[in-house]
């Protein structure tokens, strides 16, 4: 692992954001920002993004900075290449842009009820050893409305998304995957959007996450300090703030890797990869 050493000056803001296709002050985009301090990852501040043109002026905010963003940044190879869709990612993304969540779900819904049961989506190589949802899904969740709503934005903003676009090298973005951390410290459901089951199994749950975190009991081996934020983490039974600090995280986890790819290995620029995946 590599040591605090800056890619530039100052040291690079360290993001993790939770997104949501439709938010509101309810529901907020989340957004968990800190950065390094003698091989600790700092929690300094939680912010919630209450609409779309938020995010968009959030993204705008100059850099250093690497987010981890929890949104999938394309879609399957196989799927792309059946509907006959453009194989480079602005050029895709562009035609996803043209779209309405109603043509998604029609191509989607027609590519899925020409394949056999059990194997109706297609999914991209990343997300078997991450364990994500295919990026193509409408419906439980509805990560491709993400995908719809996120990814043009992040374009517009131009960021840089390694091994996909080179834009700003100063505001890095990275996809993410915060149940892909959560599954490997525990398997117990930590949260919920209905109140009615947000239960104090799940906080347990929740705070057996915090504990592995503050040890840097994972994986990705990156001891979190969560500060003055620590019990507004645990408390919020929706999981939007923690899902925040694991895209965090993994942003840190990347930033040492900065060098190396940001740990990223060999993958299909048009499919997109999720950081941090351990390669079995």
């Amino acid at each position: 692992m590599q040591s605090d050493q800056p890619f530039d000056l100052p040291l690079p803001s360290l993001h993790g954001i939770d997104f949501t296709s439709s938010p509101s002050r309810r529901k907020p985009i989340t957004v968990a920002s800190g950065e390094m301090c003698a091989g600790v990852l700092q929690l300094r501040q939680l912010r919630g993004l209450p609409d779309l043109p938020a995010f968009e002026q959030w993204l705008m905010q100059d850099g250093p900075w690497i987010a981890g963003v929890d949104l999938p940044f394309s879609l399957p190879r196989e799927l792309i290449e059946t509907l006959g869709w453009p194989q480079q990612l602005p050029a895709l993304i562009r035609h996803l842009q043209s779209l309405s969540r109603a043509d998604l779900r029609h191509h989607f819904r027609h590519f899925c009820d020409a394949r056999p049961v059990g194997g109706k989506f297609a999914h991209r190589a990343t997300d078997i050893p991450a364990g994500s949802s295919p990026s193509m899904k409408w419906v439980n969740p509805p990560v491709a409305y993400m995908l719809h709503a996120g990814m043009p934005r992040l374009l517009d903003a131009g960021v840089t998304i390694p091994g996909m676009h080179d834009a700003d090298p100063q505001r890095i973005a990275l996809e993410a995957y915060p149940g892909m951390v959560a599954r490997s410290i525990t398997r117990a459901s930590y949260k919920s959007d209905d109140k009615a089951r947000q239960t104090a199994e799940r906080r347990e749950a929740r705070s057996s996450i915090l504990q592995a975190l503050e040890s840097g009991a994972t994986p990705w081996e990156i001891p979190v300090a969560f500060g003055e934020w620590r019990e507004t983490v645990l408390d919020d039974g929706s999981g939007d703030w923690l899902d925040a600090v694991l895209c965090m995280m993994l942003a840190a986890w990347a930033w040492q890797r900065r060098d190396q790819r940001y740990g990223l290995p060999a993958f299909d620029a048009l499919e997109g990869w999720i950081v941090g995946t351990m390669l079995k």
